[in-house]
């Protein structure tokens, strides 16, 4: 049960892919009928995601090896090419769709849902077929397995603990449409709430690592970032956002005005959301009106609405410049030396908004500064068709000069006092959070206990079970 704690590894980690790359023609063996089962599961594969987390930086798709990483310990994804020693072209249509919709594997084992299995669930029984066809008619086998294996500390090493976890969290149904809904929303429900599987990171997540009932899309911390709430509120979530311009971000990761997509919502758009037929993505805007509204009582108007544009630099001139040590201590001048040549020093962003205007900004407006710090520790980068989006990284990684933790904290607030939400403060200790992975939930910061005190518990149940024994000879009548 204790192993749910991975649900979190699927959206704090980084995909590597810039877009879907292209798979082998299908077998002149495959007739007709198979070739359309094929080209759909092409698309329901897309649609899912799967190549972002089954195929490692620079390797041959779906071959794994990719590096999820979670609290407790790096996943490193499976290959599921149809090799058939080192993936899965010994599975029978069955065992995939039982390893696709439970998260049990052909060997009987289990995976962790970092493979979002509790959303796959939903999926009907022909496109579980189509997306089998794909993958063992039209993926290159590769008889590699990944170099590195998943290895937990425990108990979370303990896989048959998600038989409890199942027990409670897994809602093993197929997806049934509403007949008081269009079919428009019901397409659009089937898509987010299953082959997206946006719920696996938009939905809080309880002790256990389950979706909060009551809350779903209603926002949720992933490592450093933060998935916004995406319900239907005109305030806290996506309501006062336009028909347009929700497809607009869907499509390409930017809504004027609004906001863009960075960490795990711009590889998903990168991967995925972008290459969905325009019909797709309709339907899942569709679908979002109908979330019910969830709102956070402190929040009186929406993140998007912050900020003006303005410009210190009248004041910074004379003064030194960013690499000087008067720097440290002004959060305008940092602004100024690494921000401004692209953002503009008014904060208006660039001609076309590749640099995106830091007000009229959810990530600047937001009562959770986690994205803006995010963004300046890892950057964004996303690609849309032939277009590049990309904003340089700032941490130990940083091609360009890393920042110190008391930096990115000084921009972070000028920029939140100038062009966003100013009731919002970003401490360095928050920094150095966010730059270790962020903050970590209840069970990972308990996991170091947890194999003394099991520990203990045993040796408490021997000295029961000794003490019992030795009372019931002491009890025998003499012979």
């Amino acid at each position: 049960m204790l192993a749910g704690i991975l649900l979190y590894a699927v959206c704090s980690s980084a995909h590597a892919q810039d877009k879907p790359q292209e798979t082998p023609a299908v077998s002149a063996s495959a007739g007709d009928a198979t070739q359309a089962d094929i080209e759909s599961g092409r698309y329901l594969a897309i649609a899912a995601d799967c190549m972002a987390c089954h195929t490692a930086p620079s390797g041959k798709p779906y071959a794994g090896g990719y590096a999820i990483e979670s609290p407790l310990g790096t996943i490193y994804a499976t290959n599921i090419t149809p090799s058939k020693t080192a993936g899965i072209g010994n599975y029978t249509e069955q065992q995939f769709a039982r390893a696709l919709r439970e998260g049990v594997r052909a060997d009987g084992s289990h995976l962790y849902p970092a493979m979002p299995y509790t959303s796959y669930a939903m999926l009907t029984d022909g496109d579980v077929h189509k997306l089998y066809s794909y993958f063992m008619h039209a993926v290159e086998a590769v008889d590699e397995p990944p170099a590195n294996q998943t290895k937990l500390p425990f108990p979370f090493n303990v896989r048959m603990s998600m038989l409890g976890w199942n027990a409670i969290f897994l809602d093993n149904k197929r997806f049934v449409p509403d007949a008081s809904q269009s079919q428009q929303i019901n397409r659009g429900k089937y898509l987010a709430d299953g082959l997206a599987h946006c719920s696996t990171c938009h939905t809080p997540r309880n002790f256990l690592m389950g979706e909060k009932g009551g809350a779903a899309l209603a926002g949720a911390p992933l490592g450093p970032w933060h998935a916004p709430n995406i319900t239907s509120d005109a305030v806290s979530g996506i309501g006062g956002w336009s028909d347009a311009e929700l497809v607009q971000y869907l499509k390409t990761g930017r809504a004027e005005g609004k906001g863009q997509a960075g960490g795990a919502m711009a590889e998903a758009v990168t991967n995925s959301f972008q290459h969905l037929r325009d019909d797709d993505i309709a339907a899942i805007v569709a679908y979002l009106r109908t979330v019910p509204p969830v709102r956070d009582s402190a929040q009186q108007k929406p993140a998007y609405s912050y900020g003006k544009a303005a410009s210190a630099e009248s004041t910074l001139r004379g003064m030194a410049g960013p690499n000087e040590h008067n720097s440290l201590n002004s959060g305008a001048v940092l602004f100024s030396g690494y921000c401004a040549s692209c953002h503009s020093a008014s904060g208006s962003g660039s001609s076309g908004q590749s640099y995106p205007s830091l007000f009229n900004n959810s990530t600047t407006g937001s009562r959770n500064p986690a994205n803006l710090v995010a963004a300046i520790l890892y950057g964004v980068e996303r690609k849309v068709g032939d277009q590049e989006i990309l904003m340089p990284r700032f941490d130990a990684y940083s091609y360009v000069n890393p920042l110190t933790d008391r930096q990115i904290a000084l921009i972070a607030n000028y920029v939140l006092e100038q062009y966003g939400n100013p009731d919002v403060q970003v401490t360095e200790a928050y920094v150095a959070q966010a730059r270790s992975g962020g903050e970590q939930p209840a069970l990972a910061k308990l996991q170091p206990y947890m194999a003394p005190a099991i520990g203990a518990v045993v040796v408490l149940l021997l000295l029961i079970v000794l003490a019992v024994i030795i009372a019931r000879r002491r009890r025998r009548p003499e012979p």
